[in-house]
C-alpha cells in the first residue's frame, strides 16, 4: 500500500485511538457512576468540587475545558440531587459560586474506591497510568497552542 493510503487507515490515526479509549474508559465508568446516580461529566465536576470546596462556574469550566451552556444543565442536575448548592457572588452579580452540599461531601467517601477499581481494569501499574495522563496532558496542551 503507498504511504499516502496507509496515513488514511483507520488504526494509524491517533485521533481515532484517543476516541475509542475514551469510549472503553467512559463505558468502564458507566456501571460504577449509575449505582452512584452520577454520569461521567457530573462526577468530573465533582472531582473538581472534592479538591476545592467552593469555585466559581467559569473556574469549573477552566478547569474540565467545558463553556457554560455545557456546565449549567450539569450543575443544574447536581444542585436537584443535593450534592452542590449555587449562588450569585455577592462581589459581582454575574458570577454563580457553586459549593459542596454536605450530600456532595459524603457522596465522596462512597466514590473513594473508583479510581482503583478503574485502574485495575486498565491492566495498568500505577506508574504506568500516570506516565498515561502526563503525556495526554501534554498531548492537550500542545494541541491547544496549536489555535
Amino acid at each position: 500500500m503507498p504511504p499516502s493510503q496507509a496515513n488514511l487507515m483507520l488504526d494509524q490515526q491517533l485521533c481515532f485511538a484517543l476516541y475509542s479509549a475514551s469510549l472503553a474508559m467512559s463505558k468502564t465508568y458507566k456501571p460504577h457512576l449509575d449505582a452512584l446516580g452520577l454520569t461521567y461529566p457530573q462526577y468530573l465536576v465533582m472531582l473538581v468540587l472534592w479538591e476545592q470546596e467552593e469555585l466559581s462556574v467559569s473556574d469549573i469550566g477552566e478547569r474540565l475545558f467545558l463553556d457554560s451552556g455545557t456546565l449549567t444543565p450539569l450543575l443544574k442536575r447536581l444542585e436537584t440531587n443535593g450534592y452542590v448548592a449555587r449562588a450569585r457572588d455577592a462581589q459581582d452579580e454575574r458570577r454563580v459560586r457553586v459549593s459542596l452540599t454536605t450530600e456532595g461531601r459524603q457522596l465522596r467517601k462512597k466514590v473513594n474506591p473508583l479510581p482503583s477499581k478503574v485502574l485495575s481494569a486498565t491492566q495498568c501499574s500505577h506508574q504506568e497510568a500516570m506516565r498515561l495522563a502526563k503525556d495526554l496532558h501534554a498531548l492537550r496542551k500542545n494541541l491547544k497552542t496549536t489555535d
